[in-house]
């Protein structure tokens, strides 16, 4: 289903945590992720989107039981992205501040851009910069 505030087709990482309604609270915190929707059941995490203010976002939920019915099942800690911001030193200054580890600091890429790299309390790895990806062929 699509309608006029539906945003264009995207790529949305996803991930699992053990404690997802802590993960959410620390993305939504340290790195200024905004939440749009979660589906729960108490502490358990259905489904939960988190939108990257300058585009796309993310998906994520809580780890569940190793029944074998899960057909996602992704170890919580394993995740990495790498997410586009005009902003690294404002972000790194946010995510230093809002506890997240520190991986590299803001630094100066051979490729000309700007990024630093962290963890978040689940151990996933994050890093933050300015390069927005190479051209398509022939654009």
């Amino acid at each position: 289903m699509t309608t006029e505030t539906t945003p264009a087709p995207q790529v949305w990482p996803t991930l699992r945590a053990t404690d997802a309604p802590t993960l959410i609270r620390f993305l939504t915190e340290a790195f200024g992720f905004r939440e749009t929707v979660v589906y729960r059941d108490g502490d358990q995490v259905h489904h939960a989107e988190l939108a990257w203010p300058e585009g796309g976002g993310i998906m994520l939920g809580s780890v569940k039981p190793s029944d074998g019915g899960d057909h996602w099942a992704l170890p919580p800690g394993q995740f990495g992205a790498y997410v586009v911001t005009d902003h690294p030193d404002e972000l790194f200054a946010r995510a230093k501040a809002g506890g997240a580890e520190i991986v590299q600091e803001v630094y100066e890429t051979e490729y000309g851009s700007r990024d630093f790299q962290v963890r978040d309390p689940e151990g996933n790895r994050w890093s933050f910069g300015t390069y927005r990806g190479h051209p398509l062929p022939g654009e």
